[in-house]
């Protein structure tokens, strides 16, 4: 191919993103300069996160600027290199982000190895989930065997994860989930003692049957209502990883709910928000663990894959309907060996 095909943010989403927020443009492929290579990508990185970086509120990351392509992760394989570390056929994973093909500088990639796990997990359990999943609840979680350990979103890339290195630390592990499939799933194939459908049951009484010595641990990825309920069943010392709040991403005005303070006061709980970037110099570690995990069957994963680029879009607006179940993700190319 001579033309490259891009995902541009073309206006900042007013609530839920739709598909007029974005446009599809072609440009010339790309041709690396010294220091770079040119990748076909393989898989691209659907996220929660990216519709925060769609709006022009201050936040952690930069937003993205309107007329330029959607950054995040992305998994493909190197075309043509400048650096003599890289070669034709190597696998990648970086952030060019929703593009078919990139000229990206080396210094931001990492290799991937397609004998140690499909590509696809790059993006996934060994990449930015399992990274998010292990530091989020090892440093700031630190369970303890035989705590109560409780999921939001647990069906996600992240939460499912969480729940398994929970199990692993020897705790009792509670998933809320939007539908009786995922839950289904948490309990029957990943191991969590109880899960809840937060749609069709009456979250309060069915959080109080499932922790009945309380919540230890509160591993959050969505915010709001749901988080309202697990925070009132919350120990003395207990931790509260703050992942994500998809719930609120897109809301028009600002959410209001419990004022939570007397809660962390009485109970000396630790509610603490986190970047995985944070981690950065730990990655390696968390990596090399996650990886022996997977290979001993201590961990499975899911991913929820739509074929084609030009799906790109319906993918990412799936996400706040709850239709995958585990790491969302889009198969642009195919593998070539």
């Amino acid at each position: 191919m001579s033309v490259n095909e891009q995902i541009i943010l073309a206006k900042r989403p007013q609530g839920m993103p739709d598909e007029s927020d974005f446009t599809f443009e072609e440009q010339p492929l790309p041709v690396p300069q010294a220091g770079e290579v040119l990748v076909r990508t393989v898989y691209l990185s659907v996220d929660p996160y990216m519709r925060g970086r769609m709006s022009d509120a201050k936040s952690y990351a930069k937003p993205y600027e309107v007329g330029e392509v959607i950054a995040g992760g992305a998994v493909g394989q190197v075309m043509e290199s400048t650096d003599p570390t890289y070669r034709e056929g190597d696998y990648v994973a970086g952030t060019w982000g929703w593009q078919r093909f990139a000229a990206v500088r080396t210094g931001t990639l990492r290799k991937v190895n397609p004998d140690l796990a499909p590509v696809s997990t790059a993006l996934g359990v060994l990449g930015m989930t399992g990274l998010t999943a292990y530091f989020g609840l090892l440093d700031i979680g630190q369970p303890k065997e035989g705590e109560t350990v409780v999921i939001s979103g647990a069906a996600g890339a992240v939460g499912m994860i969480v729940g398994q290195i929970a199990k692993i630390k020897g705790t009792r592990v509670i998933g809320i989930a939007g539908s009786d499939e995922k839950t289904k799933y948490l309990t029957e194939k990943l191991g969590f003692d109880a899960a809840i459908n937060y749609q069709t049951e009456d979250l309060a009484s069915a959080l109080a049957e499932a922790c009945p010595n309380g919540v230890d641990v509160y591993f959050d990825n969505v915010g709001g209502e749901v988080s309202d309920a697990v925070l009132r069943l919350i120990n003395k010392n207990a931790r509260i990883p703050i992942c994500g709040q998809i719930a609120l991403y897109n809301l028009e005005k600002p959410d209001t709910g419990p004022r939570i303070q007397s809660l962390l006061l009485t109970n000396t709980a630790l509610m603490k928000g986190f970047l995985v970037g944070d981690y950065a110099n730990r990655y390696n570690e968390a990596l090399h663990e996650l990886a022996e995990w997977l290979r001993d069957g201590n961990i499975q994963y899911a991913e929820h894959i739509v074929d084609g680029f030009e799906k790109t879009i319906e993918a990412f607006l799936g996400l706040f309907s709850g239709e995958n179940l585990g790491k969302q993700l889009v198969k642009v190319s195919e593998e070539q060996s």
